[in-house]
């Protein structure tokens, strides 16, 4: 089974624009998340999945630089441009992932990839925040069929759902089989995705304390036991 992960990643966020590429100890958001996707074992391939607007055009480059796939489509719907990107590279499994999480745990994608192996084709779908979040928020990931992906692709009508990719599955529990990854522990309260400027400033304490992005996301929580101070930074933000 070929399993891709797909990295989606534009310049045009509403409340950050520009933030894929802003700078976490020396390196763009989206190298970091690239790096730590690539970490993952279970992978065959990771690509960027970007739009056709000419803004968008540095995440093509940063993608040429580091010698990563990248396909563009549509800006807003985003459920065609997985589907596309997943084909024009013959995924078999889909892994969703996107580039506001630049502390993305390569073992939660393993983890979370080996629970859809488990299921030996009767899974169409698992996640690690569902039915209710227990990882960090920023630690998502999403692990989809092809043929499920194709399914919803083809029969999905509601823009806001196709703009969120996969919104018509797990809200269809009657026609796809949905496995979810649990955490023992609930760290739902922990905001750890780059959604606005002081979330940046927070993700930046944690890549200026280590330096590099092979750290695991355990070492950030123990990172975090001893500066709980730096929860304060983007506490009030609510996605």
């Amino acid at each position: 089974m070929r399993k891709v992960a797909i990295i989606q990643a534009r310049m045009g966020s509403t409340r950050l624009p520009g933030k894929v590429l802003a700078d976490l100890a020396g390196e763009p958001v989206l190298t970091r998340v690239i790096n730590r996707v690539n970490r993952a074992e279970s992978l065959d391939e990771v690509i960027v999945a970007t739009t056709t607007m000419p803004s968008d055009e540095p995440i093509v480059e940063l993608c040429q630089s580091h010698e990563i796939s990248c396909f563009r489509g549509s800006e807003d719907d985003v459920l065609d441009r997985y589907y596309h990107a997943a084909l024009q590279h013959s995924a078999e499994l889909v892994v969703r992932i996107t580039s506001d999480c630049p502390l993305i745990e390569p073992c939660i994608i393993d983890r979370v990839v080996e629970e859809y192996l488990k299921g030996d084709g009767a899974v169409h779908y698992v996640s690690n925040t569902l039915p209710h979040r227990t990882y960090p928020r920023g630690l998502d990931t999403e692990a989809i069929s092809f043929n499920t992906l194709a399914c919803a692709w083809q029969e999905d009508d509601n823009p806001g759902w196709r703009e969120h990719v996969t919104p018509f599955i797990y809200r269809n529990p009657d026609r796809f089989q949905i496995q979810s990854v649990v955490h023992d522990i609930d760290l739902s309260h922990h905001h750890w995705v780059v959604d606005t400027l002081e979330d940046l400033k927070f993700i930046r304490q944690i890549y200026n304390y280590f330096m590099r992005d092979d750290f695991d996301w355990t070492e950030v929580l123990e990172l975090l036991e001893r500066h709980p101070e730096w929860l304060e930074i983007n506490r009030h933000i609510r996605q």
